[in-house]
This record gives structure tokens, sequence and C-alpha cells, in this order.
């Protein structure tokens, strides 16, 4: 009797510990998948303004998902002098950077 309780006890124990593992790569998922949408509405506002996005660094914050992330966009250009390469970066409230993109744009000149 006292195996058989030692062994379930052990297997309940590894199921408890699956359990926090499945949580915690659920939430780094979750950070992720919304990081990526806010980087994406930070790149297609880059796109889709008239003026080009002047060369440097940028930074603000956005809300998505109840939640505040702080987003960094840097323009430069590229070897192609048309062109502007745009790096958006995006941190979570705890500063991990959850999301990074990069995307391109016509400068006219």
């Amino acid at each position: 009797m006292l195996v058989a309780l030692a062994v379930f006890s052990i297997a309940a124990l590894a199921l408890l510990n699956l359990e926090t593992v499945t949580l915690t790569n659920t939430t780094r998922i979750a950070d992720r998948t919304i990081g990526q949408i806010v980087a994406r509405n930070i790149a297609v506002e880059a796109l889709t303004d008239p003026a080009p996005p002047a060369q440097g660094s940028e930074d603000g914050e956005e809300a998505n998902g109840g939640r505040t992330w702080r987003w960094t966009r840097f323009t430069s250009g590229s070897p192609e002098p048309r062109i502007l390469q745009i790096d958006v970066a995006i941190e979570n409230e705890l500063g991990d950077t959850v999301a990074t993109l990069t995307v391109f744009r016509f400068a006219p000149t």
C-alpha cells in the first residue's frame, strides 16, 4: 500500500510540474502574439504615412490587449538609396523584448 501511495505521489508531482510549465509557456506565447500584432501596427503606421519617417530612433507606448507595450522604431537607410529600413522592437511591462519586425519603405528623394 505504501509503495502504491509513493508512486501516486510522484505521478501527482510530475503532473503539477507539467501544469506550471504549460502555464509559463502559454503566457510567453500570448506575449509574443500580442507583441507581434503591436509591431505590425507600428510598422503599418510608418508604411502608410504619406511622409516617410525620419531616420533615427523613435519610441512610445501602445495599448493593446488590455496592456501597455513599449515600442522602439529605428529607421535607417538601406544599400538602395531610395529604400528605408524600419526596425520595430516591442517590450512587455517587464522590459523583455517579445517581438521584432523589419520592413522596408520607398523613400522618394
